[in-house]
């Protein structure tokens, strides 16, 4: 079982930048692909950015150019660095660590981002 704490998320203006965490616990950390989602009010969940185990990276449109998804196996942690943010980036960001191989995927709890114009 993995649990995922995430912190980092705030109220910024935009433009301005934020770096979420999201660290685990509780297995191996690097046999796991990791992503961040984020859910808006009245949206659907939506892809941000995921990392493959061999370091392929993806993103969506949207956030191309101004978020990096980056991971510290040694500290079992994922991260979403996130630069310009825009007031439609306003919404509650979760990480996942996911193994398609195994069949799982886990969540962290959760963090809002709100970005004011």
């Amino acid at each position: 079982q993995v649990q995922l704490v995430q912190s980092g998320g705030g109220l910024v203006q935009a433009g301005e930048s934020l770096r979420l965490s999201c660290a685990a616990s509780g297995s191996v950390f690097s046999i796991y692909a990791v992503g961040w989602y984020r859910q808006a009010p009245g949206n659907q969940r939506e892809m941000v950015a995921t990392r493959g185990t061999g370091g392929i990276t993806n993103y969506a449109d949207s956030v191309k150019g101004r978020f990096t998804i980056s991971r510290d196996n040694s500290k079992n942690t994922v991260y979403l660095q996130m630069n310009s943010l825009k007031p439609e980036d306003t919404a509650v960001y979760y990480c996942s660590l996911y193994s398609a191989r195994l069949g799982v995927d886990y969540w962290g709890q959760g963090t809002q981002v709100t970005v004011s114009s």
